[in-house]
């Protein structure tokens, strides 16, 4: 069931490392020649764990103060200025860009960075496969890092059905049921959608779609 419940709880968790492709985009940062130098490893570029994340907010970027009797206030780490990670850590850069820089780009420009000038000899074109099928489903104007919980319902259930097309025939035959997926959704991003449903039954999938919208019903076989 894809619904449009957030895909994650923690503020932590963005499209990126949803569909698994940060794995790999840290990898890339721990193998540049700083990085071996300075004995960095994947673990290094996470902002879940101590290591490479700035110390004092945790690598939240921000500092929440709480107010008793009023919301919590966010303000920026003072610092790593809402960066998340260490000094150290924002030194080692790939391509001209550190990983906070990447994680500020949107999926359709991350896709181009990534596929640019020697990304088949460094893994770059591969990190760009997987970050793809975000782009499929209409997500290309989302950062790689936006925080999930500032997903839309609708922007939340099409990352999960990125995640899905990613795996590829790895996963059998699933049978994926779709609430209404077309609210709020653009003619354009409308044709991308039903693009990828099609993309998961050429895969062996089936759906099952409720759906008022007409373009989406008459293409049901």
């Amino acid at each position: 069931m894809v619904d449009q419940n957030p895909i994650g709880k923690s503020s932590r968790s963005n499209p990126v490392t949803y569909i698994k492709a940060y794995d790999e985009i840290r990898d890339l940062f721990s193998k540049q020649p700083l990085s071996k130098m300075r004995g960095f490893q994947p673990k290094h570029f996470s902002f879940n764990v101590d290591g490479g994340r700035c110390d004092a907010c945790k690598g939240e970027g921000e500092q929440i103060v709480e107010m008793q009797f009023l919301a919590d206030v966010h303000l920026t780490c003072e610092v790593c200025a809402g960066k998340r990670f260490k000094e150290e850590v924002l030194e080692i850069t790939y391509k001209g860009k550190n990983v906070y820089e990447v994680l500020e780009l949107s999926v359709d420009e991350a896709i181009e960075f990534f596929k640019s000038e020697g990304g088949a000899k460094d893994g770059g074109v591969e990190v760009a496969k997987r970050i793809q099928p975000l782009s499929d489903v209409g997500l290309g104007y989302v950062k790689l890092g936006q925080s999930s919980n500032t997903l839309s319902g609708g922007e939340a259930q099409r990352v999960k059905l990125a995640s899905f097309l990613g795996k590829g025939k790895s996963q059998g035959n699933i049978l994926f049921i779709f609430d209404e997926p077309t609210t709020g959704l653009h003619f354009n991003d409308i044709k991308k959608l039903l693009a990828s449903f099609n993309a998961l039954i050429e895969q062996g999938h089936t759906i099952l779609v409720i759906e008022h919208n007409t373009d989406v019903i008459k293409s049901a076989d």
